[in-house]
């Protein structure tokens, strides 16, 4: 099960619990760990993102609404989500507490 890290970036847009958009895959979800820059291998980086964004810009994990997947994302691919209803995904609850206003609350971990 994933783990839910605290915001990793100043400069990052986005943050963990924040609805958002994939602007060209079009799809919603939720953001559920931030990485500062790129960090997965130079494979998946040539065989996956195919169009190319910086390594040096923040990447999101992102819960995939309505599917049993996440995704590795690129800042620059989302954009907040307009439509703020709450995802649907398997571990979500596992994750997160309420939804307020858009954004879902990390849950507190147990000793």
């Amino acid at each position: 099960m994933a783990t839910i890290s605290p915001l990793n970036s100043s400069q990052a847009k986005f943050h963990v619990g924040q609805i958002v958009h994939h602007k060209k895959f079009d799809y919603r979800g939720v953001i559920y760990d931030v990485d500062p820059a790129f960090h997965r291998t130079l494979q998946w980086y040539q065989n996956v993102a195919r169009s190319q964004p910086p390594k040096d810009q923040p990447w999101y994990h992102v819960l995939v609404d309505g599917q049993d997947t996440t995704t590795y994302v690129a800042e620059r691919n989302l954009e907040p989500d307009a439509e703020n209803s709450p995802i649907r995904h398997p571990i979500l609850r596992h994750l997160f507490s309420d939804l307020e206003n858009g954004r879902y609350f990390p849950r507190q971990k147990g000793n």
